[in-house]
């Protein structure tokens, strides 16, 4: 992929392995020093989906506080374009098996998302609360 004109890839392994992208105005003694301090910490970065760990619910966790007589409004499935179909239930996959999401069978509350293609193979999936989430395919 191209990148702007003040940035450049690195390299942490042989071959074009495992590609990080610098500043192209660090000195090559920073950028040296920062390239070591990336190869023996490069394990901190998760490089595919299944790297990324779970935040510990003892450490972390979230309620959402309703009204006792509030219950969930009723809202008709939204159509998905057939084209993009299949592409989200990829996605959706592929979050599963990293442990990112989980299925909920008996929950009277949805999540509906809303996939927008982009160049460069990114994909934008909005969730329910319009925030943007970026996935590559």
């Amino acid at each position: 992929k191209e990148l702007p004109p003040y940035l450049e890839y690195a390299f942490l392994g042989d071959n074009g392995k495992w590609p990080v992208i610098i500043a192209k105005d660090l000195s090559s003694n920073e950028k040296t020093d920062l390239i070591n301090v990336l190869k023996k910490r490069k394990q901190a970065i998760a490089w595919k989906l299944t790297d990324i760990k779970g935040i510990d619910p003892e450490f972390c966790s979230h309620k959402i506080l309703l009204e006792e007589d509030y219950s969930p409004k009723v809202k008709s499935q939204r159509r998905v374009n057939l084209k993009i179909h299949d592409v989200i239930k990829k996605e959706v996959e592929k979050l599963i098996d990293a442990g990112l999401i989980y299925p909920i069978s008996d929950s009277p509350w949805v999540s509906p998302i809303h996939c927008v293609p982009k160049k460069g193979g990114m994909t934008v999936i909005k969730n329910d609360e319009n925030e943007l989430v970026p996935t590559r395919l």
